[in-house]
């Protein structure tokens, strides 16, 4: 890639990235306490949150923490629990939208068990998203727009996909299929793409809780004459996009902050690349 007439140079990118990552790190809501699954710390639960499991089988509220535990009284195993929890949230108002889909439940690196998608926020559960950025032989980048109706980030710029991963899934697989729903990209189209590298681990305070995600992404060479198409009904529109035009959306705010954070990662290994040097 050829960077001298890219509008932008690799300090510009190290202090904008830097402004992000401040903006990414967060501490925990007012008032949220610890949660901890089967006695290991997995979460930050708000005053809200707190106020809608208060008295449900299997949590337990101390001072300093909420625990989750199995409920073998009641006959219900820790995914029943945090079903149960999940179900209290949603009737409380706490989740913004049900999405019938589960994640693990992770607490000091372990998966222990699996709960509603919608209540991982109230919760302050660790998620895993993966990126993609997909690039064109002479050096462009593809970007997706989100659709009006997304609940969050509506209409703002992404990676060319990305998305959570779904329980028991490998977070190359959520790759593969999330490139395949958002942008049509066959597995075989993905064949060059690099290894999955953990850009930060974003801590932040969102309307329905805490965002603790780490931000997981790949870089992508696409055949010159590659096509995204949207399949799920969750992108607008794509662009492929040359350097000034990128920088000009990246200065005016037009990403989300986890597509942004991306994308400056990218362009920073692909600066040094270029020029000889090694990402910190």
């Amino acid at each position: 890639m050829n960077f001298s007439s890219a509008a932008f140079a690799l300090d510009d990118l190290l202090a904008r990235n830097a402004r992000l990552v401040r903006r990414a790190q967060q501490l925990p809501p007012a008032g949220a306490r610890p949660a901890t699954i089967s006695g290991r710390v997995g979460g930050w639960i708000g005053p809200a949150a707190l106020q809608a499991v208060t008295g449900l089988p299997g949590v337990r509220i101390e001072p300093e923490a909420v625990h989750f535990t199995a409920a073998p009284t009641a006959r219900l195993n820790l995914n029943a629990v945090l079903r149960g929890a999940a179900m209290a949230l949603q009737a409380a108002g706490c989740i913004r939208t049900w999405r019938d889909e589960l994640l693990d439940v992770m607490a000091e690196g372990r998966p222990l068990a699996r709960i509603e998608r919608g209540a991982v926020r109230p919760l302050g559960l660790l998620t895993q998203a993966v990126h993609l950025n997909g690039w064109s032989p002479d050096g462009r980048l593809w970007v997706a727009r989100r659709a009006l109706n997304k609940s969050t980030d509506p209409g703002l710029w992404d990676t060319l996909s990305g998305g959570l991963v779904a329980a028991g899934e490998d977070p190359e697989a959520a790759l593969l299929r999330e490139t395949l729903e958002e942008a049509g990209l066959p597995a075989v189209a993905l064949a060059g793409h690099g290894p999955l590298r953990t850009v930060l681990r974003m801590h932040r305070r969102l309307d329905d809780g805490y965002q603790v995600e780490n931000v997981l992404l790949s870089d992508c060479v696409l055949d010159a004459g590659a096509a995204p198409r949207n399949l799920d009904g969750e992108v607008l529109e794509f662009r492929c996009l040359a350097m000034p035009e990128l920088w000009d959306m990246i200065v005016h705010g037009a990403f989300t902050l986890e597509a942004e954070l991306a994308i400056l990662d990218s362009l920073r290994h692909r600066f040094l690349a270029a020029s000889g040097g090694t990402a910190p």
